[in-house]
């Protein structure tokens, strides 16, 4: 699945109080959650946009706000901490995000899940990672990065983008079972404002490019630097290199009657990629999965080589935005309330009447009846969805 959600970039923080609350509440929620489908399925509706949003209207976050993906996810992350529900959030907003790997091996033990598996979790996070940063260039910078892990090893990725010219985020869900490849249309959905275009190289269509890029990689790399400065003399006679931010109808020239992937300037110096592909050139990757987890190979440099692979060698990528379906979660805003106000402020009466109800639901459920959970049955309609 996939949807649309406008995220703008929200100042401010929730207030303590709230906080409290939407604690009390999220952990009421994923309790019902793993209690009623197992810790597997919760990982797996975090990984839908559509219900992440949803969930976090519930919790008392506001519909449209970018915030809403750091402050749940922090939220799920304290709440989830001890392990005891079989599914943890690991990462989170700016240096958070680079503490993944130690997290993963303290998550692994409390949960069980062995160390080949605790492995392959670190690989799996740098790798979307990377992917979100480089392979899709959509004018988003990631500042947010958190991974759900279940006690059986399934994974979704949550991560977040800014764009801070337009004052707009962007969220890429990934989910572990939905993934045949990294670099092959692999997300669940990404949620955001579409753009006019994006240098893509995920789009499923496009896999000679995609071994182009990695023969680059591995070939020679001043003769690889030599072809990229002939693509750059190519690229200013066709049209004034473009902004990297402000993408407009403007920045898509028409060549040979078919459009040409924009190139976002600035674009790196040829020193500076000299120096990252002699170490891929020196390590000779297999697959453009180990190429992209080599130290180095960023944004910048993947630019330079798509640039490269089409200018040089007719392999263009494609430059179609991922992002599609409009969906407007609205609706679950008026669940609670939101923290700014929208659809309308918190009440906390409500919201306490809520969490105690739900909290009763879950002390009922774990004692053994079954016939019970008006909560539950309230709830599945949204889960179902």
């Amino acid at each position: 699945m996939e949807g649309i959600a406008d995220l703008p970039l929200h100042e401010g923080h929730v207030p303590l109080w709230l906080i409290r609350l939407m604690k009390r509440m999220a952990r009421a929620l994923a309790e019902i959650m793993v209690e009623e489908y197992g810790p597997d399925k919760f990982v797996v509706r975090l990984s839908n946009p559509l219900w992440f949003q949803a969930f976090n209207n519930i919790i008392g976050m506001d519909w449209d706000s970018s915030g809403s993906t750091t402050v749940t996810l922090g939220i799920l992350k304290e709440v989830l901490k001890d392990g005891r529900l079989g599914v943890m959030v690991l990462g989170g907003k700016g240096k958070k995000a680079r503490n993944v790997p130690s997290e993963i091996i303290d998550a692994c033990n409390k949960l069980n899940i062995p160390s080949s598996v605790e492995r392959k979790l670190v690989r799996s996070s740098k790798l979307t990672a990377k992917v979100d940063s480089a392979m899709l260039q959509d004018g988003y910078t990631l500042y947010h990065h958190s991974i759900i892990i279940s006690n059986s090893g399934l994974w979704s990725v949550i991560q977040q983008g800014m764009n801070v010219s337009i004052s707009m985020a962007r969220r890429y869900h990934w989910l572990s079972r939905n993934i045949q490849s990294f670099v092959r249309n692999p997300h669940t959905a990404i949620a955001g404002k579409k753009n006019i275009a994006s240098l893509n190289l995920v789009d499923e269509n496009i896999e000679s490019t995609r071994k182009t890029v990695l023969d680059l990689a591995r070939e020679n790399p001043r003769k690889v630097i030599t072809q990229y400065l002939e693509a750059l003399r190519i690229l200013k006679r066709q049209e004034k290199i473009t902004s990297w931010i402000n993408v407009t109808d403007a920045s898509v020239t028409m060549v040979c009657s078919k459009p040409k992937l924009v190139y976002y300037a600035p674009l790196t110096s040829a020193e500076r990629i000299l120096k990252v592909l002699k170490k891929t050139y020196e390590t000779q990757p297999s697959t453009v999965e180990k190429m992209l987890i080599q130290k180095g190979v960023g944004p910048s440099v993947i630019r330079a080589l798509a640039l490269v692979s089409d200018l040089i060698y007719n392999e263009p990528p494609s430059w179609n935005d991922p992002v599609t379906h409009p969906f407007d979660p609205f609706k679950y805003a008026f669940a609670v309330g939101g923290k700014d106000g929208i659809p309308y402020p918190i009440n906390r009466k409500v919201m306490l009447e809520v969490i105690e109800n739900l909290e009763e639901a879950v002390y009922k459920a774990k004692i053994g009846e079954k016939d019970k959970l008006r909560a539950i049955r309230r709830l599945r309609k949204l889960i179902e969805e």
